[in-house]
């Protein structure tokens, strides 16, 4: 079997060597609550840079395949797994760079209908998070009374969004823009084990519990297009040394209620944050950790507000069907889809499309396909 084993903590990307003796994970082998995929679509990320590294905040020990998203076909459960069955199409979190791979059933969903594996492959950990971040930290809300001849009568809270054309960003500015729709009663969440509490009449959101005014940053103009074409309202260059200038000139001074910041420009967006301002810490993609002028967070009544997804399951997993619920309600609605790099690698191709991600060069989710995960159990 193909897959990528590291044994020691890599340079780079430029390491990772594609091994093809692999072993295949086999029936007998699962342990209770354990099911196989065969993998069709892997999600990367700049985390599986860190983590081949040894610099991430999960260190697995030798030997491990990295990776943490993937989309496939289910092709074997143990007998305790009651929520999925042989030939589901799947996508989940899970050390994914390989054919097939073992993972708990309680960390695949299904395949929204009409989605492809390599959209799919990216859902799991991406949405999830932006939508959290912007839904139960941030609470974002449609509109609230101004006087702003610019915005009308009735302003849109603003959501700024900083690299917007990223694969979590891409994603921040297609929540903020849609509205939630209405509980839709074939939501499969049962699918899913710690989700089989949740019922989409639970979390009866009106239908325009988001619908923001979104300003998207990002480095280049094509990556500000990619973010207009995705919904957002108005664009910005953050190499700009005005650009906390212009998300003000944009807002008629009012400045960004909700900031959604994945790369580590939280003193230089207090500039233009609104008074009672949600400041959301996703992400530190700059490489290093700020220091922030404390005073303007008291000064504008900011909120500085930590976003992390992935400690949600042993903190608050009551949460989890309620994230999972509103985007397949999105998803459902097709207001939009993933945004997938125009470039789809091969599994083979991973470590060059790590070294892209890490350089910048992408947009959206980056995705390698794996054509050859049809062997035979």
């Amino acid at each position: 079997m193909k897959a990528y084993v590291v044994e020691r903590w890599l340079k780079g990307p430029e390491e990772l060597v594609l091994r093809k003796d692999a072993p295949v994970p086999t029936p007998a082998q699962l342990n209770k609550g354990e099911i196989i995929v065969d993998v069709k679509a892997i999600g990367l990320n700049f985390f599986d840079i860190l983590m081949i590294q040894g610099k991430y905040q999960i260190k697995p020990p030798f030997p491990f395949i990295p990776g943490g998203e993937f989309s496939g076909v289910v092709v074997a459960t143990h007998p305790s797994v009651k929520n999925c069955k042989p030939g589901d199409r799947v996508f989940g979190n899970g050390f994914s760079y390989a054919e097939r791979i073992v993972v708990k059933s309680g960390a695949i969903l299904p395949v929204p209908q009409n989605f492809s594996f390599e959209e799919a492959a990216g859902l799991f950990i991406t949405y999830p998070t932006s939508y959290a971040a912007l839904v139960l930290r941030a609470q974002l809300k449609k509109g609230a009374f101004s006087l702003s001849l610019s915005f009308g009568s009735w302003l849109d809270e603003v959501c700024l969004v900083h690299a917007a054309a990223g694969g979590v960003g891409i994603a921040a500015v297609q929540i903020a823009k849609v509205p939630i729709p209405l509980c839709n009663s074939s939501f499969p969440l049962a699918h899913c084990n710690h989700l089989t509490s949740c019922s989409p009449l639970l979390y009866p959101y009106p239908a325009q519990a988001l619908g923001a005014t979104v300003i998207a940053t990002a480095g280049s103009a094509d990556k500000l297009e990619v973010a207009r074409r995705n919904g957002a309202d108005h664009c910005i260059n953050y190499r700009d040394k005005d650009w906390t200038q212009q998300v003000k000139n944009l807002t008629n001074g009012h400045g960004a209620d909700v900031v959604y910041d994945p790369v580590g420009l939280i003193d230089e967006s207090m500039k233009c944050t609104a008074w009672n301002g949600r400041i959301l810490v996703v992400g530190f993609a700059k490489g290093t950790f700020e220091k922030v002028a404390m005073n303007r967070v008291l000064l504008k009544n900011i909120s500085l507000v930590g976003v992390h997804w992935g400690a949600y399951v042993p903190n608050e997993p009551e949460r989890i069907p309620e994230v999972w619920d509103g985007l397949f309600r999105m998803f459902a609605n097709g207001t939009f889809r993933p945004v997938v790099y125009e470039r789809v690698y091969d599994i083979a191709e991973i470590p060059e499309a790590l070294d892209a991600i890490g350089t910048r060069k992408t947009y959206g989710k980056v995705v390698a396909r794996v054509e050859d995960g049809k062997s035979k159990l």
